[in-house]
Formats: structure tokens, sequence, C-alpha cells
């Protein structure tokens, strides 16, 4: 297994890409647009050399790491991957598209994988021809930093899919754990309703943004509070992992708070959109409480 395709090009794809070519495989990089693609090799770069500048690479591996990643703005480029990693939009409708069109493209042999945080893998893979073949990779952000992948094993996975995906994590320096799929899996089942529970002691008025976040980071040794994390994350990604959980388990408590909803439908997603709970307007480093709960 050698050749890996990448699908899109945000903050896990390229890390996922980063992490791969890092690691002898051949990558191409599969975004819509040429713009994110450019943004991602940027990024790449930028992470390569923070590492070469730590000590932790030479600037022969950060050029050998480059020279093994390529870009393009169709998925037929996937046609002759061995694998093929998804890692866009948290959103059902456009994974299913996605894996029906490579389905169609990809040799029959290829293994398809969904970085999705929550969605059903065996929807995924009931999508397709090959259900065998479909499997979950959950990397952790940042991807070249974090060792943990959460590998989900979807109704129709087989064992030998399964146990390729495990080895290739190792592979890549990382942890796999092997696990079932229901929503939200482990991670985020537990994560989500965590932040989501965060969010709500705010919107009820129990304390405040910091005060919530710093009982969290000292009472529980948390490296960051929830309401930060959650604006890391993007308070979007959030609200559709709880929808996914809501849905799945027809659980009401796992509806997702009415302050979440509405920060999303007003457009304060956290760092991508420079304000959630806090304000990132100065910089991740500056960070202030946002003025809408100062």
């Amino acid at each position: 297994m050698q050749r890996i395709s990448v699908i899109g090009a945000g903050t896990m794809g390229n890390g996922i890409a980063h992490v791969f070519a890092m690691n002898g495989f051949n990558v191409t990089l599969v975004d819509v647009s040429e713009e994110a693609l450019k943004k991602a090799l940027a990024t790449i770069t930028k992470n390569l050399d923070r590492m070469v500048a730590k000590g932790n690479i030479t600037d022969e591996v950060k050029l050998a790491t480059l020279g093994r990643l390529v870009t393009n703005t169709s998925l037929h480029s996937c046609k002759d991957a061995d694998l093929v990693v998804e890692a866009a939009t948290e959103n059902v409708d456009i994974k299913l598209r996605i894996f029906k069109e490579l389905d169609e493209v990809c040799k029959s042999e290829t293994i398809l994988a969904s970085n999705t945080s929550s969605i059903s893998i065996t929807k995924i893979g009931a999508a397709t021809k090959r259900a065998d073949k479909v499997i979950g990779m959950h990397f952790m952000n940042p991807v070249p930093v974090m060792k943990l992948v959460e590998v989900i094993r979807g109704y129709a996975t087989s064992d030998e899919v399964l146990q390729t995906i495990m080895d290739v994590s190792h592979k890549l320096g990382k942890s796999p754990v092997e696990v079932n799929d229901y929503p939200g899996f482990v991670a985020n089942r537990i994560l989500m309703p965590m932040i989501n529970e965060a969010i709500q002691t705010l919107h009820e008025g129990v304390a405040g943004v910091e005060e919530i976040d710093t009982v969290m980071k000292l009472g529980l040794s948390h490296p960051m509070g929830p309401l930060q994390l959650a604006d890391f994350i993007g308070l979007d990604v959030c609200l559709a992992i709880m929808r996914v959980l809501h849905d799945g388990f027809g659980n009401p408590k796992y509806a997702p708070c009415p302050l979440l909803v509405n920060m999303v439908t007003a457009g304060y997603l956290g760092v991508k959109t420079g304000e959630g709970f806090y304000n990132y307007t100065l910089g991740v480093k500056d960070m202030v409480i946002s003025p809408r709960f100062a």
C-alpha cells in the first residue's frame, strides 16, 4: 500500500496528507478548490519548517515529504490509489456523494476510509458496492501531533481491511484503537455531550466563560477548557455531531443547547470565523472573552 489519496484540504485533510507523506507514502491531496490546495501546501510546509527548527526532522526529511505530495481538483485522480481517506465537511450528504463517486472511480481493491468524527461507517459503506472495504479512520487534531486513530469498523467491514488499516496506522506512528460503529464512536460520544453541557451551563447563567473553562482546567486537569476547545473544533462541527448523536440515539440528553444552535446560525463558529466564546481577532494566543459573554 503506497499510493494514498486524501479528499479535502482543510485542517484535518492537510494534516493527514502531511503524516502519510512524511512516513513514506505517495500522496495525492484532492480538493475542489485550487486556493484550498495552495493554502494546505503552505500549512504543511510551515509545519515541517517548525519540526526542522525544533530538531525533530532534518531538511532532507522535509524535502522528501514535500516531494511525495501532489495536488489535484478531481476525484478521478484517485483511480490508482490503494487507500483513499476522505476528510471532507462533516455532512452526511456530501460524504455519501463522495463515496458513491469514489466507488465508481477507484479500482476494486481500493480501501475507502472516512475521517468522519460521528457519521455511521455502515451508512457510508452501504452507499457503495464495496461495503467490506469501507472503514473509519478518525484522526485527532492536530494530526501530526496526536497519536490516536479511532479505527471504526462498519457492519460489513472485513477482518482483512480492519487489520490493514490497523497496520497502516502503526506505520504512521499512531496508536490505533478499534471501535464499533455507533453514533459518535467513543471520543465524540463522550466529549461532545461534555462540551454541550458546558454551553448549557453558560446558557443558564451558572458561571461565565472563563470560570467554566478554569474549573475544568484546574479542577479536572484538562489542558483546555471545553468552551475554548469548542471554538478550536468549530461550533458548527460540535453542533453537527450533537445532531448525529441526538438523531442516532433518539435520546433527549443529546439535544444541542439552544445557545450553540443560535451561535452557529449567526455565524459565530469559533477560531475559523474569529469569534465564538472567545474573540480571536488579535490571534489565537491573544484571545479574549467574546464581548457577548464579557
